[in-house]
Parts: C-alpha cells; structure tokens; sequence
C-alpha cells in the first residue's frame, strides 16, 4: 500500500513550489478518473467559523476544474455559501474524508449540492487536511466525477493527499517543527501504519501486545505534534523517515 501512495504522491514531492506541487499531483491523478482540485493553505479564521469567514480566509494555491467556468459560476457560490457541510470536519479536526460522509448522496436535502456539484463532473470529493501552528491549516479537495470507491482506494487517495498538504504547510512562511527522533520500534509501527495495518496486525507482525503497538504509535504521534496517526504517516513521509 505504501508503494501505491508513494507513487501517487511522488511527483508533489519533487516539486519546487506550492503550486507546481498541486498540479503536478491532480496530473498523476486524472487517469484515475479526477476532475477537480482544489488546494489551500490559510490560516483558520479567528472569528466564528462560517462558510463566509472560511471562504475569506484565501490563501487558494489552485483550482482547477474540468469545466474552467466553473469556479465563477452560480451553482459554486451555492456550494460554497448556500449549502456547505463541510465546515463540520474542519471544526471537528478531520484530516480526511469524503465529500459524501457530511452530504450523503441518499439524503434529498443534498439533492440541490450534488445537482451543483454534477456541472463540474464531481460525483464526490476525497479531501485530506493538514493542521499546523498558529491555526495554520493546509487542505486539498480532489473531485471525481465517481461517486464509488473501493476501501483501497480512499486510503490510498487520501493519504497521497496528506502527503501533499503536508508538503504545502511546510513550503508556507508559518514556523517549521524542530526534527523529531523516533525509535527504532516507533519508526516500525508506523510504517505498518502507513500500510494501513491495524494496532492487532501490527502486534502480530512485530511479537508485541496491541497495546504496546497502539503505545508507540500514540508516542510517534504526540512527537510529530500530529492530529492523528494518518497525519503522522503523512509528515514521516515528506521527512523521508518513512
């Protein structure tokens, strides 16, 4: 799984700016069916988090769309302003998701988001979402025109896509984190997390208990000052340690 990711990610990685990184990875991507992408890197808004504040925050590294009109057209001001769950993972601290797990295509009060969505060839969204200092937050929105995914597929795509934001936080102006040491077992643990290994099959493969595994996995976490372990994977990645 981690080869995958690597060589989903991998073009972002070598890139010299923040916006060569974001279009170099939507380019890798379209074969897979992408449509859109969206990247930011802003800094979360001081005030309530509303979709007007959260729009006005800026900080747009791209957008590229399938159909270019798009971004100015009626039905993107509705998603934006009019209709937007996805403030909800912001404020809950996601680092990834879908579009569809806060507007589920069943529910008939999302029919008039997806209608708006589907005039831009987005059937869904993978989102990944980076959070630093100073409120600093770094996300990409990768739409397909799909609204079906296999397990593999999000994990994979999500976490390529945290390895991106990942990389746009640290090509900011914000303060870099001082370099993290790992033990040799912490480094282990999250290489099979990176895998998308649980705490049991890690325990199996290394000869410990879950908990010991779950213990260095939280330990390499807290280090990396990550939100969660997919986000620990996605700066162990950008840090070549992983």
């Amino acid at each position: 799984m981690l080869s995958r990711i690597m060589q989903l990610a991998e073009p972002a990685l070598a890139a010299n700016s923040a916006n060569q990184a974001s279009n170099d990875f939507f380019t890798n991507l379209q074969p897979y069916g992408a449509t859109y992408l969206q990247t930011r890197h802003y800094l979360r808004p001081a005030t309530t988090l509303t979709s007007q504040s959260h729009f006005a925050a800026g900080g747009v590294i791209a957008r590229i769309a399938i159909s270019p009109q798009w971004p100015q057209s009626d039905a993107f001001n509705y998603v934006c302003f009019e209709q937007n769950p996805l403030l909800k993972p912001i404020k809950e601290g996601r680092t990834r998701y879908l579009f569809s797990d806060f507007a589920p295509h069943k529910e008939k009060k999302y029919g008039n988001y997806w209608e708006a969505f589907s005039q831009a060839k987005i059937g869904d969204a993978i989102c990944a979402t980076s959070y630093g200092a100073r409120n600093a937050i770094a996300s990409i929105h990768l739409g397909f025109e799909r609204n079906e995914f296999s397990c593999d597929e999000v994990f994979a795509f999500q976490m390529a896509g945290l390895i991106l934001t990942e990389k746009l936080m640290g090509m900011g102006e914000l303060p870099t984190p001082n370099a993290v040491f790992l033990t040799s077992r912490e480094r282990d643990c999250m290489a099979f997390v990176a895998e998308g290994k649980t705490d049991w099959e890690i325990s199996v493969i290394l000869g410990i208990s879950s908990e010991t595994a779950r213990f260095h996995i939280d330990n390499a976490r807290r280090k990396l000052g990550a939100t969660n372990r997919t986000q620990a994977v996605a700066k162990l990645v950008n840090m070549r340690i992983i």
